[in-house]
């Protein structure tokens, strides 16, 4: 069971889903008690600095307590708290790092092991040992449900920030994102970028995955915040037109495309509803990485392209590997070969606008070639 879910390429185990929670707060420092594997696979992935113990062989027989002792003395020098995220090897061996890290006040555990589940799940394990709590003085919003695994996560953030401002309200903290002593004056109303990560403190408005959903989150959010949301409902309606008459444009030239949709859950539902929507595009292959229904083996990926032979394929390096010759739009990851340096949304207004721009570039580029 370990091996099986740290070593699936396509969707992380626990331990990478905590590492990835914890990484996005600054003021804290992250060591992961594991092997060289276990830090290098989360480290690629999530580009932002972290540590580890890189625990040798023999370590596993006869212990690792001295040197994960020492590491986390180096990094508490900085003088910030240390999250210290337990791994497979150190969870099954047995080590006490209670024990091994008496005294050492600034350090905490995450005892999120890659075997106890997926990402989510180590997710949800690093924010409740953050103790997220909402202020009963606070008046703004908390932006719930980001994660710095996500290629989105930065613009989300941004987007969530900018339509707040935009209905004269301010984010009071960000999940998971910011200084990691705003989690101790969280706002009560949260918005959520993503449903599946929603960290459960606080009143929800709603999502923020689509202009539908972001509207109703901050009709919702009036209520609960008493801001004037008016801007907000109206540049919606706006982008809403917008999409509206670059989708007829495309359709009055071509049929609407076959779409195959790989991602994260929340994700792979907004998209393939945003889709059918504006586009009128029959969603063939709707394939979650995560829940009862998810899609994790490269085979089944695989057999679900080529078996479907979809116009357009929205998910990760992995589907696209598959039909490099199909239009392509990456909304998860692994994007390999391909640089992202501009923080792009997802959610948000903005969010559906880009992903209607890469849609249907994807498309028109095709039908050109």
């Amino acid at each position: 069971m370990p091996e099986r879910l740290c070593s699936n390429p396509v969707w992380p185990c626990a331990m990478c889903g905590a590492v990835s929670c914890l990484s996005g707060f600054s003021g804290l420092d992250v060591v992961i008690h594991g092997s060289s594997g276990c830090y290098f696979y989360p480290a690629s992935l999530i580009q932002t600095p972290i540590h580890a113990t890189l625990i040798m062989e023999e370590e596993v027989i006869f212990g690792a307590e001295e040197r994960l002792r020492r590491v986390v003395g180096e990094v508490a020098g900085h003088d910030r708290p240390v999250a210290v995220v337990q791994t497979c090897v150190p969870a099954v061996t047995g080590e006490d790092i209670g024990k091994a890290l008496d005294g050492m006040e600034e350090a905490f555990i995450v005892d999120s092991p890659g075997f106890v589940g997926g990402m989510e799940e180590g997710y949800r394990r690093a924010v409740a040992a953050l103790a997220p709590t909402v202020d009963p003085g606070e008046t703004g919003v908390t932006i719930d449900g980001l994660n710095p695994v996500d290629p989105f996560w930065r613009g989300n953030l941004l987007e969530a920030e900018r339509l707040v401002s935009a209905a004269g309200g301010t984010v009071a903290a960000a999940i998971a994102a910011g200084p990691l002593d705003s989690l101790r004056r969280c706002g009560a109303a949260v918005l959520q970028t993503n449903p599946g990560l929603a960290c459960g403190i606080g009143t929800p408005a709603g999502s923020l995955l689509g202009i539908p959903a972001t509207k109703a989150a901050f009709e919702r959010l009036a209520d609960l915040c008493d801001l004037d949301v008016g801007a907000v409902l109206d540049e919606a309606d706006a982008a809403e037109e917008r999409i509206g008459r670059a989708t007829d444009k495309y359709l009055s030239r071509s049929d609407p495309p076959t779409v195959a949709v790989f991602g994260e859950a929340a994700y792979t539902g907004f998209v393939s509803d945003a889709l059918a929507r504006y586009l009128d595009a029959e969603v063939v292959v709707r394939a979650p990485r995560n829940g009862e229904e998810a899609v994790t083996s490269l085979d089944e990926i695989r057999d679900l392209v080529l078996g479907n032979k979809p116009d357009l394929i929205l998910g990760s390096s992995f589907e696209h590997a598959v039909a490099p010759d199909v239009p392509y739009v990456g909304i998860t990851f692994p994007q390999r070969g391909r640089v992202r340096l501009k923080s792009r949304a997802l959610v948000g207004i903005e969010g559906s606008l880009a992903l209607m721009d890469d849609v249907l570039n994807a498309c028109l580029e095709k039908r050109g070639s």
